[in-house]
């Protein structure tokens, strides 16, 4: 059972252009003897016609006929010998023939009394005629010339024929030439062939179609089941690649490659992140409200750089999901310092009460509860949403142990909050008091002033602190992720450093509003001011009643 062999590329396209090759040579060959062909007719037309005046012209012929036809003339053998004198100089088939158009004589008197198939006419009206007839079996390029008497009147026609030659007789006259040129242009064509061929195979390194195909099968596959974005630009910044993953998490439009990160639209630090001008690993970028970790790595090949990879991971989940985690060890940080708190003042009311200083310990207790009331009550009634009630009061407990004075103006009011607001404005709020109490001096020098104010479309969050401030310089730059005044060095946490600020600005602009920095001193210290707007209603929207807006009331 014979085996189907089956040909590698090269050898595939070797053959194929082998065959182009032959194709091309056939119509080349073709075109010459059609070529010959016609040069053969316009030569012999020439020659024939140029032989028919000659005998038409003859003396003998003329003064035999002595003003008759031709085909009156006898004996005709004074005229068969011109026409045989004519046909041993010139090689041609040389015939007269009187003005019925039958041939009087020919050399060899076969072609006596058959008609001229053609040119007759003509003839008689005194024009000559050149053309092909077919007469006694053979093909014949024929002139046919009128042959005149003295008195100018015709008398007959000389006719003059060439064998038309076939296809075969034109191969055996060119052959020596034609088949030097084929041979020459079949060895240039097979030698082209076999370079592009090996050519083609060093391109693609050896492999077959169906192992390319495979490769491509695989590799789409791989591109598009990944759960990361990956997105490749070539020297020019324009994408090359971006899988399913990577258009999503960066809003491209379907047909992004070939387009240059500018022409998507695609500036700020995550420019600057996929052109290699911010470096590192895990760096984080906020895009649309999603938190990205991006690594981005250079393409070289044999020493030479082709562009860069860079992958995306979407930590938008995690991010939520720590600070969930955060807000947890918020409240549990709060129950410590209260737990710690208590036992405290527990302590010294047993104390009061074993040295018997009952009405002491009356007093004590006393004063507690003032100071709860004072307290809780002056956040409850300025702040009526109990989430941001809890959050403030949560704040106020870590500066408390941080040593830094955390303040609420009395100029601070808020309702209750929508489910879709309040996680923003937690967010915000969460984020600024953060940062104001990393920036402000601890051990009692430090103190963080806040103001919430809620009016019918939207939150106006203020957060002042007495830090050392922020350079007039830098003032945007804070807002750019990755950016961070901070410690850098290692650490839990380290890699997400630099992302509150523009997270929160991030939101804050989803909604339709904004959060600037006011880095201007103040009286009472240098520090530093955020101002955040946070519309009620997302952008787009319409804005929610009045009455939704209504001051807070007594918690």
């Amino acid at each position: 059972m014979w085996s189907r062999v089956r040909l590698t590329l090269a050898r595939q396209l070797l053959a194929l252009q082998l065959g182009i090759v032959l194709v091309v040579l056939a119509a080349v060959a073709a075109v010459s003897l059609a070529q010959q062909r016609l040069s053969f007719e316009r030569d012999a037309t020439r020659r024939v016609l140029s032989v028919a005046e000659t005998v038409a012209a003859t003396p003998v012929v003329r003064s035999r006929a002595a003003g008759r036809p031709l085909q009156t003339v006898r004996p005709v053998e004074p005229l068969t010998a011109v026409v045989t004198t004519a046909r041993s100089v010139s090689g041609a088939a040389v015939m007269l023939a009187g003005t019925d158009s039958r041939i009087v004589t020919n050399d060899d008197l076969s072609l006596r009394g058959v008609r001229l198939p053609a040119g007759g006419d003509a003839a008689l009206a005194g024009r000559s005629w050149t053309g092909r007839v077919d007469l006694g079996g053979r093909e014949l390029l024929a002139a046919v010339v009128p042959v005149f008497s003295d008195d100018r009147r015709v008398i007959g026609m000389a006719v003059v024929g060439q064998d038309v030659p076939t296809l075969t007789d034109l191969l055996a006259e060119s052959s020596s030439s034609l088949l030097t040129y084929l041979g020459i242009a079949s060895g240039l064509g097979l030698a082209g062939s076999w370079l592009i061929a090996r050519r083609i195979k060093r391109q693609t390194l050896g492999l077959e179609p169906a192992e390319i195909v495979q490769m491509v099968e695989l590799h789409e596959a791989m591109l598009h089941g990944v759960k990361e974005g990956v997105l490749a630009l070539d020297l020019q910044q324009r994408v090359t690649l971006a899988n399913d993953v990577a258009a999503e998490l960066l809003g491209l439009p379907p047909a992004a490659a070939g387009r240059t990160l500018d022409e998507l639209g695609i500036e700020g630090r995550l420019h600057d992140v996929l052109t290699g001008v911010v470096a590192g690993q895990d760096i984080v970028v906020v895009v649309g409200g999603r938190v990205l970790v991006l690594n981005r790595r250079p393409i070289t090949k044999d020493g030479r750089p082709l562009g860069s990879v860079t992958t995306l991971r979407d930590r938008t989940e995690l991010a939520e999901l720590e600070g969930e985690l955060g807000g947890f060890r918020t409240t549990a940080d709060l129950l410590r310092v209260q737990t710690h708190e208590f036992d405290n003042q527990l302590h010294t009311i047993s104390g009061l009460i074993e040295i018997g200083d009952h009405d002491e310990a009356v007093r004590y207790v006393q004063a507690l509860t003032e100071h709860r009331e004072r307290v809780g009550g002056d956040l409850g009634r300025r702040i009526a949403d109990p989430r941001v009630a809890a959050l403030l009061l949560a704040k106020t407990s870590r500066a408390a142990e941080l040593g830094v004075e955390l303040r609420l103006t009395p100029s601070s009011r808020l309702g209750r909050l929508g489910d879709d607001v309040c996680p923003d404005l937690a967010t915000v709020l969460g984020n600024l008091v953060d940062n104001a109490l990393d920036a402000v001096p601890p051990a009692g020098e430090g103190w963080v002033q806040v103001e919430v104010r809620q009016t019918a479309a939207l939150v106006e969050v203020t957060v002042h602190d007495n830090g050392p401030g922020v350079a007039p310089d830098i003032v945007e730059e804070v807002f750019r992720q990755g950016f961070t005044t901070k410690d850098a060095g290692p650490g839990p946490g380290r890699a997400g450093r630099g992302v509150g600020l523009a997270l929160s600005r991030e939101v804050c602009r989803r909604r339709g509003g904004d959060l600037r920095l006011e880095p201007a001193a103040s009286a009472e210290g240098r520090g530093a001011t955020f101002h955040a707007r946070l519309p009620l209603a997302p952008a787009g929207d319409p804005p929610p009643p009045a009455e939704a807006a209504s001051p807070g009331r007594p918690a």
